[in-house]
């Protein structure tokens, strides 16, 4: 069992949480989750019934209610979805938002599955967990492998249900048991641009307590979907020099590896639609020309001399074999567990700035806040509104963080776990 991720990741926390002078039990009693719920899915294909596992943890509801996403996919287990449900918990602790943390999963490869068959598990799973969902309950979003989509049918079953069974709230604040709806069902406008948002606004922050300008910041980006392309779009509206992207089938950057040049991430974006990769879209104000840039490798691109990496990818993608070569004076964690345990204490003691995960893209779950506050209240927000409250909430968490790791003279990882630890542990 020591070699599962849920314990892997309460060791650490076990460890943070001694540093802070919170006894084993007390520890060991946050450390358990409040309930695992575990369900059988029934599905009829072809005349014949096939049965999916599903699960729902719920780690915590100390601070709202839980909070998590679901996740469709072939290796979802137990252990899994306890540490992800562990890691919501301090997650949304960190972004200070009132929620808990939670999370769901069914073990099942819904590449191998018709669109019929999708969206009947997507509604056996929300009737087999009517019971303990509910906007005041748990309040659970997209994760790997599931999309708006998949979320409009799980909401629509729930309300439908709901209604059945008498509950007094509105249909409006019913749909606020799931998050990551579509805009036209319910959902958030600005959901979409808000995990790359919060992350440029993050490393905006970062860079301002380093006392320096963005205009002198040179960033490589690994990995250009939604989260690479929305951070590229915003940290370059933010001044900063974007000089290499990537995604699956390479980078780009200049032809004679300056790293001086920023690039037109509107026009390279197009350009990847359109040829179905970045290797071919090397674009500069406004103009792609591939003969003025050249194409590396991802794991070229981690070593590069810039100031800023921005893996927002893979996890693991810095670890032992590459650690040594990384020339970056500050990461940030867009991805989740980019950087492995073994590099991150060599980096950190290199005098390297992390800006961990659990920090980094934590615009994600506030935004799944704000669209649940949007349902529950009825006000509905426009994407100028939400992006300005993410810009807020983004911000004092940084400086939460910030303040605690100088305070605390350790890194940011640490420090980030140690505010979680303590507003949920001291604020009863």
């Amino acid at each position: 069992m020591n070699n599962s991720v849920f314990e892997k990741s309460a060791e650490f926390i076990k460890k943070i949480g001694t540093e802070y002078g919170y006894s084993s039990d007390v520890l060991d009693n946050f450390l358990t989750p409040n309930r695992i719920i575990e369900v059988s899915l029934p599905i009829t294909s072809n005349g014949q019934i096939k049965l999916y596992k599903g699960f729902r943890v719920q780690h915590s509801n100390f601070r709202g209610p839980y909070k998590g996403g679901i996740r469709f996919h072939e290796d979802v287990d137990r252990d899994e979805v306890m540490a992800l449900s562990l890691w919501m918990t301090l997650k949304t602790a960190i972004a200070n938002i009132p929620f808990g943390g939670g999370k769901g999963g069914v073990r099942v490869d819904p590449k191998q599955l018709s669109e019929k068959e999708l969206e009947d598990l997507s509604r056996e799973f929300t009737r087999q967990l009517f019971d303990v969902l509910g906007p005041d309950k748990d309040v659970p979003a997209p994760d790997v492998n599931t999309n708006p989509k998949i979320i409009n049918w799980m909401a629509d079953e729930y309300v439908e249900i709901a209604k059945s069974k008498g509950l007094s709230l509105s249909d409006e604040a019913l749909y606020g048991t799931f998050t990551g709806k579509s805009i036209s069902n319910h959902g958030l406008d600005g959901r979409e641009e808000a995990t790359g948002f919060g992350g440029a606004v993050v490393l905006r922050e970062i860079i301002k307590k380093q006392q320096l300008k963005p205009e002198n910041i040179t960033v490589a980006i690994q990995g250009f979907g939604n989260v690479g392309y929305f951070f590229a779009k915003f940290a370059s509206s933010f001044g900063f020099k974007i000089v290499t992207v990537s995604d699956s089938k390479g980078a780009i950057t200049d032809k004679n590896a300056t790293l001086n040049t920023n690039l037109d991430i509107d026009k390279i974006y197009a350009c990847k639609i359109e040829k179905g990769m970045v290797a071919g879209c090397y674009c500069v104000g406004g103009v792609c020309d591939i003969n003025d840039g050249k194409v590396i490798t991802n794991e070229d691109l981690l070593t590069l001399p810039v100031d800023v990496l921005v893996p927002s990818a893979l996890g693991g993608v810095i670890n032992e074999s590459n650690m040594k070569n990384i020339q970056a004076k500050v990461i940030i964690e867009m991805a989740n567990g980019p950087v492995t345990p073994a590099a991150h204490k060599y980096l950190t003691e290199k005098g390297v700035i992390i800006v961990p995960d659990i920090l980094a893209n934590s615009a994600g779950v506030t935004a799944s806040y704000l669209e649940w506050r949007q349902n529950t209240e009825g006000v509905k927000m426009s994407k100028e509104g939400v992006l300005e409250e993410l810009e807020r909430i983004m911000t004092e968490a940084l400086d939460d963080v910030y303040a605690e790791s100088e305070k605390k003279g350790t890194d940011l990882l640490s420090a980030s776990y140690g505010i979680a630890l303590k507003r949920i542990l001291e604020e009863k």
